[in-house]
């Protein structure tokens, strides 16, 4: 029989018996199967014992898996809404209850607000979303002072809008939520002094920008002019200052590390980010160069099993080139993926990095 048959028999090398071992929910939904020794039916990501193929039949529709006599299984619950897609809903649920209130709710409150124990909840929120509700609520918080200094508005208002009601609690936690004081923030950066530099490497052109708390952006291209303007956009008012002597060290540090990365690379950064972000940030520098590490095994590293596509979104947002190592991060089948500043620059870090070239 063919995949396209309505009932098969999978060989080991079927690839719908491979999604089955490996439990993969992205295939729900796309086909069932049956056990003849058990008499159920389960979805792909039945977290049951995995049968012998022998024993079992792929069924391309549920209406086939429900007239093979079999039952369906109670743990993955195959004619109904998956627990995984159940959980998520409840997730999303209790994130647009932290979104809408005014204030952040308790952890009993929102546990409450879906039917569950609190002590659950909270497991379950940090493993869907990577983040605790606390923290979730700190950072819908920091992206509501975000838009609104972003859109000018005054600080109290930006303030008040997020749900601060203290300026003491609100002026602690804005240096962290920023990078910068909030009327800093508003003004894009204006009186804020970054320094920079471009140079040429043998990956393309490189720039380096720091402020006075360390470097804040390393970025790689094939257009200095671009890499400037990359800049210009984040940084809209600060000054920037270009064609400094002093300044041609740091980046002459980078090329040395692009070129050789045995020599390392010593510079303070000034990493601005999420809090989830910088938790990853900080794992990929964790990573000694000439070794790899899977988006899996990131969000493992920081406490985060179910948070792969979160981790690869804070890969895709950094901005600091080499020093932030995302380029030591692959597929989980060894393959390379994206990278902000091109797959075979990526490629080539690597080769380097493994002394082989």
């Amino acid at each position: 029989m063919t995949n396209s048959d309505k009932n098969s028999q999978p060989t080991a090398h079927d690839p719908r018996w491979q999604r089955i071992v490996a439990r993969d929910k992205m295939a729900d939904g796309q086909f069932w199967y049956s056990v003849a020794t058990t008499g159920i039916y389960c979805r792909p990501s039945c977290p049951s014992r995995t049968p012998k193929p022998d024993n079992v039949t792929l069924h391309d529709t549920l209406e086939s898996a429900r007239s093979s006599g079999c039952r369906p299984c109670k743990r993955c619950n195959p004619d109904g809404c998956s627990t995984e897609a159940a959980n998520a809903a409840l997730i999303e649920q209790a994130c647009r209850l932290i979104e809408m209130s005014e204030t952040p709710p308790s952890l009993d409150e929102l546990a409450q607000a879906v039917e569950l124990s609190p002590g659950y909840f909270h497991r379950l929120f940090k493993a869907q979303t990577g983040l605790t509700p606390k923290s979730y609520a700190t950072a819908h918080r920091a992206r509501k002072v975000r838009d609104g200094l972003s859109h000018g508005s005054k600080v109290t208002d930006a303030m008040y809008d997020a749900g601060f009601n203290s300026n003491g609690r609100f002026y602690a936690q804005s240096s962290a939520m920023l990078g910068m004081t909030p009327r800093h923030y508003r003004d894009g950066g204006l009186h804020e002094v970054l320094h920079f530099a471009v140079a040429e490497c043998s990956l393309g052109s490189v720039l380096v920008a720091s402020s006075e708390k360390g470097v804040a952006s390393i970025l790689i291209g094939d257009d200095a002019e671009a890499l400037v303007r990359d800049l210009q956009d984040r940084f809209p008012k600060a000054e920037l200052v270009g064609a400094d002597a002093d300044y041609e060290q740091s980046i002459a540090k980078v090329i040395g590390f692009i070129e050789d990365p045995n020599r390392g690379l010593d510079l303070p950064l000034d990493v601005r980010g999420t809090a989830f972000q910088q938790r990853v940030w900080q794992a990929l520098r964790q990573i000694p160069a000439g070794e790899t590490a899977t988006y899996a095994e990131v969000a493992q590293r920081i406490g985060q099993p179910t948070a792969t596509r979160a981790v690869a979104g804070a890969c895709a947002a950094n901005h600091i080139a080499v020093a932030i190592p995302c380029h030591r991060v692959i597929r989980n089948d060894g393959s390379l993926s994206g990278y902000r500043w091109g797959v075979d620059r990526k490629r080539s870090l690597l080769l380097r990095e493994a002394g082989t070239k």
